[in-house]
């Protein structure tokens, strides 16, 4: 029995979720999201929530039962808040600034590296060593974070480079003489 999968996915006010054989479809006032579940479950509109139910008793179906209603309730939490990485570049000379729909990122490579951002995504500098990623869709903001952040990870030993906000970093010992 999933702990998770028997929770209704309660539905706050503004969000409308419309379903149609194994998908759904939300919209909120961040905008519309959709999900096609498997055919291991059932989804239910049941007076302002979603209920996902499972179809067996098999282990894909309890597998499916609390990831597609962990899916459900991320299409909610998206359309009415919206998901946020913000990201922290740390080194001499390391900064970033948005021109247009491109982030330039200094890295200390011989030359800036160009970050197109895709649709869906917003992209903002407040400072030039501060990123945030925001958007409707979890997936492609932590996508989007974790690429920029592949650019120059974090290293261990000064501890230079692009590092998530809350991100712990263990530091080395340098060499001893």
């Amino acid at each position: 029995m999933s702990r998770i999968g028997k929770k209704p996915v309660p539905l706050p006010k503004g969000v409308t979720a419309s379903i149609s054989g194994q998908s759904i479809e939300v919209k909120g006032p961040k905008g519309t999201r959709s999900f096609s579940a498997t055919d291991d479950v059932t989804l239910a509109l049941d007076e302002g929530s979603v209920k996902v139910t499972p179809r067996g008793t098999s282990k894909r179906a309890r597998q499916q039962w609390g990831m597609v209603r962990s899916q459900v309730e991320n299409l909610v939490t998206g359309v009415t808040s919206g998901f946020k990485k913000e990201l922290e570049i740390s080194g001499v000379g390391y900064r970033a600034q948005m021109a247009g729909n491109v982030l330039k990122l200094s890295l200390g490579y011989s030359h800036d590296v160009n970050f197109e951002v895709p649709a869906g995504v917003t992209v903002t500098t407040p400072k030039q060593t501060e990123i945030t990623v925001e958007g409707i869709d979890q997936q492609l903001v932590g996508q989007v974070a974790a690429n920029i952040r592949e650019w120059r990870r974090p290293e261990p030993y000064k501890g230079k480079g692009i590092r998530y906000k809350d991100e712990f970093i263990f530091r080395k010992e340098g060499k001893k003489k």
